[in-house]
């Protein structure tokens, strides 16, 4: 495994909330397959939320490797979910990305042929892409992962996390307004 590259490791050895926000825009590529990011969660072992909050284990070992690793898990025992480790054990789950590159891949693996459909949810996009446990703990730094920062803040909208019961109420979930390419829609404030 090659040493991380300075920049990307400064990156994602932020707080998680700020690093959440500013992944919106940023690019994503598995093998050539991947878009831009549209939404994000944070997550971080202070809130009962975070896989992270009761310490290593087997399953979560990823989210201590440091700042630019993956970290791929299973929810309800069906589907991937991709996140970027940040400081302190924390993490961003990739909750969705506008497809730009690989989509008759995504085509495929999907079985759908709505770009929009593609990768709007985090299983949904871990399929797209061809993500699985073989990615867990590398770093975004290697192959088969091609991450490029937004070039610009993208303009956000802010609401609680979704698909969780603890700490629900925690307004980290953040989207690029405006985005088709969204899990779902945000909140209106009030």
């Amino acid at each position: 495994m090659a040493a991380m590259p300075v920049d990307l490791q400064r990156f994602f050895d932020r707080d998680v909330v700020l690093v959440a926000r500013q992944l919106l825009g940023a690019r994503i590529f598995v093998d050539g397959v991947g878009g831009i990011i549209t939404e994000t969660e944070a997550y971080h072992p202070s809130e009962p939320a975070s896989h992270a909050h009761r310490g290593p284990t087997a399953r979560n070992a990823a989210m201590f490797l440091g700042p630019g690793h993956v970290y791929i898990y299973r929810i309800y025992g069906l589907h991937w979910c991709l996140n970027f480790v940040c400081s302190d054990a924390a993490a961003v789950l990739i909750r969705a990305i506008e497809p730009t590159a690989g989509i008759s891949t995504m085509i495929a693996r999907r079985r759908l042929s709505a770009p929009r459909e593609l990768c709007s949810g985090p299983g949904k996009l871990c399929d797209a892409m061809g993500l699985s446990k073989l990615e867990d703990g590398r770093s975004l730094a290697d192959p088969p992962f091609a991450f490029h920062p937004a070039a610009a803040e993208a303009p956000v909208v802010v609401g609680p996390r979704i698909g969780i019961t603890r700490a629900a109420d925690l307004p980290w979930r953040f989207g690029i307004a405006g985005s088709a390419f969204l899990s779902r829609s945000f909140p209106r404030p009030p």
